[in-house]
Formats: C-alpha cells, sequence, structure tokens
C-alpha cells in the first residue's frame, strides 16, 4: 500500500463520521442517517481493497514479517520509574488471515446494521455517534498487536454498547445493559490483572540493543523474552501461569458467551434495538473468541494444550445446553439469541482440537456465524416492526402473505442448520472432522453433534410456526419486504451461498496463519515446559 496508513484510516474512520454526525443540527435526522451510511460504505470499500491486497501466502505467530499493512511508531513513552525503567507503549496495528477475516466481516455487518438503523427516530445523532464509536472500537480489537492498545478498544467498546442498550432497548433495557456492563467489566478486570503481569514478565529488545518491558503481543509469545523474575515467566515452576491463563480465559469466554457466563446475552438480545442485536452476535461475541486465539493460545500454549479437553467440553455444553433452551423458547428473538450461544460452541469445540482442520473450520464458523445471525435477527426485526410482537405462537402462514421475506427466512434457517451448499455446513463439518481426529476431543465431538439434530428440531419447528399454516387474520395486510430491506439481505444471502458453494475462497484467507498457529503450538508448548522445568 506504499505507507498508506489503511488500518488507522479503516479504524478510525468511524470517529470522523461521529463528529460529522455531532456537528449537525438535530433536526437533521435523514442527513445523519446518510452520513453514517457513507462512512459504512466507505469502510467496506476499505475492507475490500485490503482484502485485494492481501498476500495469502503470508502467514505467523510471533514474527512481525507475516503481519500485513503493519503501523508501529512509539505511543507512550515514560522513562526512568524507578526498577521499570522505560514505560512504553506502541501504537501497532497490523493485519493476518484471521484478523483479515473478522475485519471484512465487521465492515459488512456494521454497514447492514447501519440500513436496518433507518427505522431509529429518537435521539437520532446520538444514537448514530455512538453507533459509529462502537464501530472504532471494535475494528481496534481486530487489528491492534499490542496488549495495552487491544485493552483500549476492548474497553472502548462497552460504553456506547451500554448507551444503545440502555436508551434504545426494549422495556427491560436498564437491566439488560447493566447486566452486560457488569459481566463484560468482571472480564476486563481479569484481563487487566492477567496484561500487567504479563508486562512484569517479558522484555522486548529494541533496536538500539536495549531491553525493556513490553505489551508487544508478539514478543510476549516468545519464551526467550521471557525473564527469571516474572510472574507469569515460564522458567518458574508454580501455578500463577495456569491462574493467569484462566483469568484471561474468563474474561474472554464473557464475551463469547461461555456456558455459564452467558445469562447476560438473552437479555440483551431481546431488550437491545434490531440493529444492535445485530452488531451484539455479528460481531461482538467473535470478540471472545477472536483473543483466545490471538492472545490466549500462543502466549499460554503449553496451558492450552494440558486444558483442551476442558475447552471442547465447554464447547458441546454451549452446543447442546444453548440448542435445547432455543427449543423451548415462545420469544422469537430469545430463540435466536439461544441459538448463538449453541453456534459459538461450535467454534469452542473446533478451537479444542488444536489441529489446522478444526482451527480453520473455528474461525470459518465464526465468519459463517456473523453473517447468518445477522440475517436471524434481521429477520426478527422485519416481523417486529410490523406486528409489534415476537411470540412465535402470534403467527401463522406469514409465507401467504409475504413469500419474498419468506424466502430470505428459509436461506436463513437452512444455513444455521448446516444444509449443505450454504456456508453453515462446511465450517460445522470442518469442526467436527477437526475435533473427532484428535483422541482428546473425540467423543465429545461425538455427543456434540446432537447440537445438529436439536438445531434442526427449533429451526424447523420455528418454521412451520410462523410462515407455514393458515394465515392468522390479524397479519392479514402485513407487508412484504421493501427496498431498503432487501438491500439489507442481499449481500448476507449471496456471502452465504457463495461460501456454501465455494468455501476456498475464506479458507485460503485463513490457511497460512492456522498453519502457522497450530505449528507454533505444538512446537512452543514443549518450548514453555522445558523452561519450566
Amino acid at each position: 500500500m506504499n505507507g498508506f496508513p489503511i488500518l488507522s484510516v479503516i479504524t478510525f474512520l468511524p470517529i470522523l463520521g461521529m463528529i460529522i454526525v455531532l456537528s449537525m443540527p438535530k433536526e437533521k435526522n435523514r442527513e445523519v442517517k446518510i452520513a453514517t451510511l457513507v462512512i459504512t460504505i466507505l469502510q467496506v470499500i476499505l475492507a475490500v481493497i485490503l482484502l485485494a491486497n492481501f498476500n495469502y501466502s503470508l502467514g505467523g505467530i510471533n514474527d512481525p514479517k507475516s503481519f500485513q499493512f503493519v503501523e508501529k511508531f512509539r505511543w507512550i513513552e515514560i522513562p526512568g520509574i524507578s526498577w521499570i525503567g522505560t514505560f512504553k507503549v506502541d501504537y501497532y496495528l497490523g493485519v493476518d488471515g484471521l484478523s483479515m477475516a473478522m475485519v471484512l466481516l465487521t465492515a459488512i455487518v456494521t454497514f447492514i446494521a447501519t440500513l436496518s438503523s433507518w427505522t431509529i427516530n429518537k435521539s437520532v445523532k446520538g444514537y448514530f455517534a455512538l453507533f459509529l464509536l462502537l464501530d472504532t472500537a471494535m475494528m481496534g480489537v481486530f487489528v491492534a498487536l499490542d496488549f495495552f492498545l487491544f485493552y483500549i478498544f476492548w474497553e472502548l467498546m462497552l460504553l456506547p454498547m451500554y448507551f444503545l442498550i440502555g436508551i434504545w432497548g426494549g422495556p427491560r433495557k436498564e437491566y439488560a445493559a447493566i447486566k452486560f456492563f457488569i459481566y463484560t467489566l468482571v472480564g476486563s478486570v481479569l484481563m487487566l490483572l492477567v496484561m500487567i503481569g504479563l508486562y512484569f514478565s517479558a522484555k522486548e529488545t529494541l533496536a538500539d540493543g536495549s531491553q525493556v518491558y513490553t505489551f508487544n503481543l508478539l514478543a510476549l509469545m516468545n519464551p526467550k523474552n521471557y525473564t527469571h523474575t516474572g510472574l507469569l515467566s515460564p522458567l518458574n515452576a508454580d501455578n500463577i501461569r495456569l491462574i493467569a491463563y484462566i483469568g484471561l480465559f474468563i474474561g474472554f469466554a464473557i464475551k463469547i458467551p461461555m456456558f455459564p457466563f452467558h445469562t447476560w446475552l438473552p437479555d440483551a438480545h431481546v431488550e437491545a434495538p434490531t440493529p444492535i442485536s445485530v452488531i451484539l452476535a455479528g460481531v461482538l461475541l467473535k470478540m471472545g473468541t477472536y483473543g483466545i486465539l490471538r492472545i490466549s493460545y500462543p502466549i499460554f500454549p503449553e496451558i492450552t494444550r494440558q486444558l483442551m479437553w476442558y475447552i471442547a467440553l465447554f464447547g458441546m455444553i454451549n452446543i447442546i445446553y444453548g440448542a435445547l433452551v432455543a427449543l423451548a423458547q415462545k420469544d422469537f428473538k430469545k430463540l435466536i439469541a439461544y441459538s448463538s450461544v449453541s453456534h459459538m460452541g461450535y467454534v469452542l469445540l473446533g478451537m479444542a482440537s488444536l489441529s489446522a482442520v478444526g482451527i480453520n473450520g473455528a474461525i470459518f464458523q465464526m465468519f459463517n456465524h456473523g453473517t447468518i445471525t445477522a440475517m436471524l435477527f434481521l429477520i426478527v426485526g422485519v416481523v417486529y416492526d410490523r406486528a409489534h410482537t415476537r411470540g412465535i405462537y402470534d403467527f401463522g402462514g406469514l409465507a401467504t402473505q409475504m413469500p419474498v421475506y419468506t424466502g430470505v427466512v428459509i436461506v436463513a434457517f437452512f444455513a444455521a442448520i448446516g444444509l449443505p451448499s450454504l456456508s453453515g455446513f462446511i465450517s460445522e463439518a470442518l469442526v467436527f472432522f477437526g475435533a473427532f481426529a484428535v483422541t482428546t476431543t473425540r467423543t465429545l465431538a461425538i455427543i456434540s453433534t446432537l447440537g445438529i439434530l436439536l438445531g434442526a428440531a427449533y429451526m424447523l419447528w420455528t418454521l412451520q410456526r410462523i410462515y407455514f399454516g393458515k394465515l392468522n387474520e390479524k397479519w392479514a395486510n402485513m407487508k412484504d419486504l421493501d427496498l431498503r430491506e432487501i438491500v439489507m439481505f442481499v449481500p448476507l444471502m449471496i456471502i452465504v451461498i457463495y461460501l456454501g458453494i465455494y468455501p476456498s475462497a475464506m479458507l485460503n484467507l485463513l490457511h497460512a496463519s492456522v498453519a502457522h498457529l497450530t505449528n507454533f503450538m505444538a512446537q512452543h508448548a514443549q518450548s514453555f515446559l522445558i523452561s519450566s522445568l
């Protein structure tokens, strides 16, 4: 890109949009919406440019040369602080195959959510300003390579999401927003403690040969950088690293959300306005699994290998528990919320295999779940905007009244079930292949296949109750999709069908990074263990 700071531009472009929105007169609601839409369209264009210039052959874990579009300079530097020496924080951005997939997903989902936000009429200026701030926070998480910077973006996401749920949500919006805030804040505190411990455990060698404590994620992945006195150093034969790993893992697991830290999700989804539910399920949940793959796995490879069965166990619980609870729901939106709990379990199961096939499937499932679940929440939003109810038993026969809408529903529902030729099938199949191929996770993978049957059960039953059978005369005048809603669904449908027919379009993007990650885990797990002896 000839030195052009494209990652900074794609990350902070929404901040520019927020400033523009805040500078507009209060009554210019339409102009505020158009400005936000233009910003998110530009972000999608930048993401496509990134993808078009991405080198698919590059991949690595702790080698700076394996990351692309890198931007790095000293952001904070305070010299001579007692025994610490120089305190430094780098502005360090870069992408590999894993983060490139998430950048693309974030740009697409945010654009779709902007179109969905066109019906927002309450405090429009404030809503879209917070919406754009949230966009920057999400994008920043996926491109940051400095732990301190990563943490800032992670925390920044809390503020706009809290207000977007708490002000523009449903009847129990305050309860849902506070619950979301508290859960996420607890996870953030655990992450902060581990980040501080890691900072004082490893040193980075600078260009002049001097060594300083570091937040550099790539430096923290190298066992040679750890000091003998570091609290979280593998050179210390104690259980501190295990405790730190569990604390960091819980911080990310809350965001996934992994059982038993999932209870904030149904409340947040049900009370959040439709576009915020789309972002919450489409992007925010992926931040948890992304954090585990980017930070927990390569910094604590030996502990990850020791605990892989337990990670797979929680993945299995997510899959089956989420599906069973979804099966019992009478609220359409809550059913989709619990389906997200179930489908994120597949990501955990694939990650736990530590195999190239399983992790490829897990990351592919992250992307697919983002697009499919965005469609599902939009589907709920369409019918709620017209009927002002989400009760599954309140409907019936909508296919007769809304044929175009029902066609979209069928594609989304069958993609969620995992029908061959749609994207969900490929990612789930890879997850099971990867988990079954590893002896440690094989039994749990077999049990987890029950989730496929349960998923088909609640999806098909919902399809039958809402869309087929005799039309409820109460909805005899319900209108089909308008042009704006069609534009919302078409890009997602194209992605779901295209990746179902040609999954290599995504798998080729992931291949090099996943191959390096699995090799790194196999080699360095042993290196960390040897260091601790």
